[in-house]
């Protein structure tokens, strides 16, 4: 299932782009919202505190709800007047209607999931298009870690210990881009960041978060 962990308002040291209202804006969320047209049908999954349906209804005027499994993030999301409905993504989205929102995010929610496959199959059933954001477990210096000191890497992307760490799948952005090909899922734009930067050389080895704008074939 869903961690019900909060996910912090800047998880793992995210760098911020901006400032909106006062808030600074994550790098990840910023790129999401470039991702996002205006006026679209947004579902959040695993939307945490609302940070980033927040940030979408400010810059694209969309129409957003989201998903999420923590109370207290929800109480936080009702402050920023958002519309968020209380489950476990794990479940499922029979209560959607095929192709009902433009847009299905999972932001830093994936790898927290029991059945990946089932949730972003699901979410490609009810969004015209999907746009998915991993941690990059095996960027250089997660791999630096496990060479030379045989240990499961900790660093500010990924800053849990193997024995609290909400995540239950580790994988790499080239293992995502083979998942997409072996079920038919065409990704549309892939964009990496690393620090406080995008990268596009060698993404898979230098960047910490990868971003995936998908749709189904």
């Amino acid at each position: 299932m869903e961690s019900d962990n909060p996910k912090p308002a800047s998880p793992g040291g995210l760098p911020c782009t901006r400032t909106v209202q006062g808030r600074p804006i994550r790098l990840d969320h910023q790129i999401i919202s470039d991702l996002v047209e205006e006026k679209s049908r947004v579902l959040d999954l695993g939307c945490g505190d609302g940070v980033l349906l927040a940030l979408l209804i400010h810059d694209k005027g969309i129409r957003g709800t989201g998903i999420e499994i923590n109370e207290q993030a929800i109480y936080k999301c009702m402050e920023k007047g958002l519309t968020v409905s209380h489950g476990d993504i794990d479940s499922g989205l029979l209560d959607y209607s095929n192709k009902r929102f433009d847009y299905v995010i999972l932001n830093e929610s994936l790898q927290e999931v029991l059945n990946p496959e089932k949730v972003i199959l699901e979410a490609l059933r009810v969004g015209r298009k999907v746009i998915v954001g991993i941690p990059n477990f095996c960027h250089i210096g997660a791999r630096f870690q496990i060479f030379f000191r045989g240990r499961v890497p900790v660093t500010k992307q990924l800053p849990y210990q193997w024995y609290n760490t909400p995540n239950l799948r580790f994988l790499s952005l080239k293992d995502f881009r083979h998942f997409c090909q072996e079920k038919s899922i065409m990704i549309e734009q892939e964009r990496a960041i690393i620090g406080k930067n995008e990268i596009r050389f060698m993404p898979n080895l230098l960047a910490n978060i990868g971003i995936f704008l998908l749709h189904k074939k």
